[in-house]
């Protein structure tokens, strides 16, 4: 289960407020903004991007507490690693609340990073903006473009599902924890904001390229894969053997492991189901008590999966 996340606008006068019938929300996030003319949503990750003039916006969710570290954080030093040096930091009022902006610079690009202090997050906006496009995004018109920035309460689940490679038949009774577009999903009994010790059945569904060249080599690749599963301890592999899964080759493997953090026994289940040059990849998990149950949802789910 990911335990997970990251970093990142505007003098007050300059910025105009939006109106909400304005503001894109890229597929998948939470947080939009009123993009400028040439700035698209993008579909391959979560922001905007004008591939002609090589821009390119993310827009990244925080915990809450993220925007108070964020303001006693060493700026020129963060941008240091990252191969550039600091311009300018501001501390800004926006229309959802105060922010900072810091913009960093390397050679022939500026990267422009805001963080703004949300109700629920910590909003980020990160800029990469080359020399060449600087006529086209000039700084107002920037600036205007962040102080746009807003944040719907949901996510809707069919535009979330949608940005999955697969469909899934059969959520058992699942909630979304995530979603990597393109790749994979996580499902779980946990809300997204709840902040638990406690391991919940969650499995993930993931669409991985490669697998094993050679039938014989099926064992052996998916042994690979489950030692890289993390989060957990003391694994005891109790079965490994190929199946079939969907009509299509697979393999399963089922074991036994401790939680790190609490110590709590857990079981587990990984699936994978082989396809052309690119195979299914889920692992679902939970505690040793509730596990009889937990497996026959996860079956359900593994089940219920298609292609698109």
């Amino acid at each position: 289960m990911a335990r997970f996340r990251w970093m990142l606008f505007c003098l007050a006068a300059l910025m105009l407020p939006a109106h909400a019938d304005d503001v894109v929300y890229p597929p998948g996030s939470r947080l939009g903004l009123v993009p400028p003319p040439g700035l698209h949503a993008s579909t391959s990750f979560p922001g905007f991007e004008d591939r002609d003039n090589n821009v390119a916006l993310l827009l990244g969710a925080l915990p809450p507490d993220a925007y108070a570290q964020f303001e006693k954080s060493d700026s020129a030093e963060g941008l240091k690693k990252l191969g550039a040096t600091l311009e300018k930091r501001e501390a800004l009022t926006l229309p959802n609340g105060k922010a900072i902006l810091v913009i960093g610079r390397q050679e022939k690009l500026s990267t422009w990073m805001l963080v703004e202090a949300l109700p629920d997050m910590t909003a980020m906006i990160t800029l990469r903006l080359p020399d060449t496009a600087k006529d086209v995004y000039p700084e107002k018109v920037l600036r205007a473009m962040f102080a746009s920035l807003a944040a719907r309460p949901e996510v809707p689940v069919e535009e979330q599902l949608g940005l999955l490679p697969f469909r899934l038949g059969d959520m058992a009774g699942f909630r979304i924890g995530g979603v990597l577009p393109g790749r994979g999903i996580l499902l779980t009994d946990v809300a997204a904001e709840a902040a638990s010790p406690v391991i919940e059945p969650h499995i993930i569904v993931a669409l991985m390229p490669g697998g094993p060249a050679e039938a014989a080599d099926r064992d052996d690749v998916a042994r690979q894969i489950f030692r890289s599963i993390p989060d957990i301890k003391e694994v005891r592999i109790t079965a490994s053997e190929s199946i079939r899964i969907g009509g299509q080759q697979g393999h399963e493997i089922m074991a036994t492991a401790k939680d790190p953090v609490t110590g709590a026994d857990v079981s587990l289940v990984q699936w994978l189901r082989f396809g052309s040059g690119a195979y299914l990849h889920l692992v679902g998990v939970a505690t040793t008590p509730a596990w009889t149950q937990a497996y026959a949802r996860f079956r359900a789910v593994r089940d219920g999966l298609e292609a698109k």
